[in-house]
């Protein structure tokens, strides 16, 4: 267990402990984690776009992919929409928000002014006037289409576009250590949040409604695990199955370090190197597959990210009290998928691209304030999901795209 992991923890203990011992007078600390949102919110713009620009771009000639690009990509989009659609169809089926209280969040006016959506304004959603005007508004979608359409044509312009790639991925690499500075600071942040946001709701409702947002935040947090266990135990089990042809406890087995790995850092990224690992040496994955889709994978494959910001999201509406219309929920889901592509391999991104979806349907971005009490350990198992997602593709991609196996000298392995 990391430093930072126990940082948070000990802060989360304190701030319920505090609410216990002074009440309402919590609330007064809340500007501290007012400090820590803004941190999130400055950097959240440059952060997705050069993210997904270097994602894209570092994948080569796009037009040069060829079959094993166009599987891992499928695979990518079909397995993440898929645990999208899972986490909103729970989340809208148990309702953990409905009845909680929202001391202190309010539904903008301009949330119930887009409960009519249609289909045409999800499509005009996709593209900005200005690009500019976008980041300036934090106008996610387009940025994202922007990012990915500018990535993929940097790609194809070989050494003419190496020094402006160059750029974005030195530009990538320095927002990386300013969400590592930033979530330095997290554990003092969680604390103002979570301490200001019960001192509030104790301030003007009591210990019950303390209770009540506990209680609420639990039902929160067991609907988000039984979507990452249906998916991580059921879906991309049957998909490693019935399209990879392995058996999954087998190949669980061989990434279970990795596995293990990801659960105790909490980062996909890091795990990169187990992960690799025990997908070609334990359970003899062709290196043109794994190397390929195991490191692509930590950097825009995230299942679990996406079911849990989808989930997250519908839940901050409805403890909002606010019915997200059948048009909205399908702008969450394209949004929470596409929010998925952006985000780090590190620990919390999750906090920090939910953003994303949060602005696609004008929620106050406050709202996070109502899940950060479990978000540290919801963490580790949207991680343990995002790996296993990874290697579960490489068994994919190799027998979609590469027709079997490679030789391995393990007769073990190459059975």
């Amino acid at each position: 267990m990391n430093k930072l992991l126990i940082a948070i923890v000990v802060a989360i203990v304190l701030a319920f402990g505090s609410v216990f011992a002074f009440e309402g007078q919590m609330a007064s600390v809340h500007w501290l984690g007012e400090l820590f949102l803004r941190a999130l919110k400055m950097i959240i713009v440059p952060l997705v776009m050069l993210s997904m620009i270097t994602g894209v771009a570092g994948l080569g000639d796009v037009r040069k992919l060829g079959r094993i690009g166009g599987v891992t990509v499928a695979y990518y989009a079909v397995t993440t929409f898929a645990a999208v659609v899972l986490g909103t169809l729970l989340v809208t089926f148990i309702e953990p928000g409905v009845g909680l209280s929202h001391v202190g969040l309010e539904v903008p006016a301009k949330v119930a002014a887009k409960q009519d959506i249609g289909i045409t304004d999800i499509i005009l959603g996709f593209l900005s006037n200005n690009v500019f005007e976008s980041m300036a508004n934090m106008q996610m979608l387009p940025l994202i289409v922007f990012s990915l359409v500018f990535g993929g044509v940097l790609s194809t312009m070989g050494a003419r576009g190496a020094p402006l790639l160059a750029v974005c991925v030195a530009g990538n690499e320095a927002m990386m250590k300013m969400v590592h500075l930033i979530m330095w600071a997290a554990p003092v942040g969680i604390f103002g949040l979570i301490a200001g946001r019960f001192g509030k709701a104790v301030g003007a409702g009591g210990m019950d409604a303390f209770f009540s947002q506990l209680a609420g935040v639990g039902m929160y947090m067991v609907t988000v695990l039984i979507g990452l266990a249906i998916h991580g135990l059921i879906i991309l089990p049957a998909i490693l199955w019935l399209v990879g042809r392995r058996r999954p406890d087998q190949y669980a087995k061989g990434v279970g370090a990795a596995l293990l790995t990801a659960f105790s850092t909490a980062s996909s990224a890091a795990t990169l190197p187990m992960t690799l690992e025990g997908v070609e040496e334990n359970n003899g994955v062709d290196p043109r597959a794994a190397q390929l889709v195991v490191p692509m994978g930590a950097t825009i494959n995230m299942d679990g990210t996406a079911l849990y910001e989808a989930v997250a999201v519908i839940f901050i509406a409805q403890v909002l009290g606010y019915d997200l219309s059948f048009m909205q929920q399908v702008l969450v889901v394209i949004t929470a998928t596409l929010a998925a592509i952006g985000a780090a391999g590190i620990p919390e991104a999750g906090l920090v691209t939910m953003v994303i979806v949060l602005r696609a349907v004008d929620l106050p971005l406050e709202g996070v304030e109502l899940i950060l009490a479990v978000d540290w350990l919801l963490d580790r198992f949207r991680t343990t999901v995002n790996v296993w997602g990874d290697a579960v593709g490489a068994a994919v991609v190799e027998r979609v795209a590469l027709g079997g196996r490679a030789v391995t000298a393990d007769p073990e392995v190459a059975k």
